[in-house]
């Protein structure tokens, strides 16, 4: 049975059969190899037009979608964080049910995940969520895709995530890895953990798929044999200063370094949503590094430039699978199922 998926939101996993995310994996693939041979697109969506709402600022997520936009013939508008009334001086209702008259399909990065919500709710388009304060679901399909591509399967796949994991970056790697049959470890201190109503949630995706999620505070316990080693910053944008002597303290033992990967598999590979604190060489690294006395934070810069490591791979493949998420929602290709 063919899968449509025209008409529909892109808020998080949770909203997906594994089959369905599976279709945008492979549809993400299929583009790419399109891509690389320079077999155009354009005619996929032409005159069709997007709005990107940015309440947080991202180079990767930004040009995944406006290449992307671009590639299936669509006309991309981008309002960045002083470019949109949205909440202040006009409420999300009124914005979506405006922009739902002007545009084809809205992406809105930022906050909670009731702001993305409440956009899909009266936006009669679909709402594609770039990244809120709860989920990343976009980021999920190009971590799919990059483990597919580099280990040639998904089911059985044991991924351990290393760092703070009550946020969007844990939350969105157990659902996924849940929906998908992949082992999933969350590796941190306690604290650090995913809520219990989320752990909830998952472990019935995971009693569908066969899939396994186990929380690990041990470093060595946690790693070996994994297959993906994958980790995050410690603290995000628009979190205050002050939190980061205690992150620093609380997550220093679950930093990536070359000892942690040599623990997983032979062919284990090390994965990152960047930006990463692997150096000194950015304004925010400096700073950390001469407040706190470290050159390298949630991974050493060995492992971040070894042969282990694939986030170029993974940031190139949110283009591509940006790009299939906004085409199967929107209804392009339907007639080549």
């Amino acid at each position: 049975m063919a899968i449509s998926l025209k008409g529909r939101d892109f808020l998080t996993l949770k909203d997906f059969k594994p089959e369905e995310i599976e279709y945008l994996v492979n549809l993400a693939a299929t583009l790419k190899e399109k891509k690389k041979n320079g077999i155009l697109t354009k005619d996929a969506l032409h005159g069709k037009n997007i709005v990107l709402i940015f309440e947080k600022t991202s180079t990767r997520t930004r040009c995944s979608f406006e290449v992307a936009g671009h590639d299936l013939g669509m006309e991309v508008t981008y309002l960045d964080p002083a470019g949109s009334q949205i909440g202040k001086k006009e409420s999300i209702a009124d914005t979506a049910r405006v922009l739902g008259r002007m545009y084809d399909g809205i992406e809105y990065r930022g906050f909670g995940q009731e702001i993305v919500e409440e956009l899909a709710r009266y936006a009669d388009v679909p709402v594609w969520n770039g990244l809120t304060n709860e989920y990343h679901p976009t980021q999920m399909l190009a971590d799919l895709l990059t483990i597919k591509e580099q280990l040639g399967r998904l089911k059985g796949v044991k991924l351990t995530y290393m760092g703070d994991a009550r946020y969007n970056m844990g939350n969105s790697l157990m659902i996924a890895c849940a929906k998908m049959g992949m082992h999933f470890t969350a590796c941190a201190p306690k604290a650090y953990f995913p809520n219990e109503k989320l752990i909830e949630e998952c472990m019935e995706y995971a009693k569908e798929s066969g899939a396994t999620l186990s929380f690990e505070e041990d470093v060595m316990k946690g790693t070996e044999g994994a297959d993906v080693i994958y980790t995050d910053v410690w603290v995000s944008m628009g979190e205050p200063e002050n939190v980061w002597k205690e992150r620093i303290d609380a997550l220093l033992p679950y930093q990536v370094t070359m000892d942690v990967m040599k623990n997983g598999a032979d062919d284990v590979i090390f994965l990152h949503c960047l930006p990463s604190y692997h150096d000194r060489k950015t304004t925010i690294g400096k700073k950390v590094g001469e407040t706190f006395g470290l050159n390298e934070l949630e991974v050493t810069d060995e492992v971040f430039e070894s042969s282990y490591s694939r986030v170029f791979e993974e940031a190139e493949n949110r283009m591509h699978t940006i790009k299939a998420m906004m085409a199967a929602t929107l209804g392009a290709f339907e007639e080549e199922k």
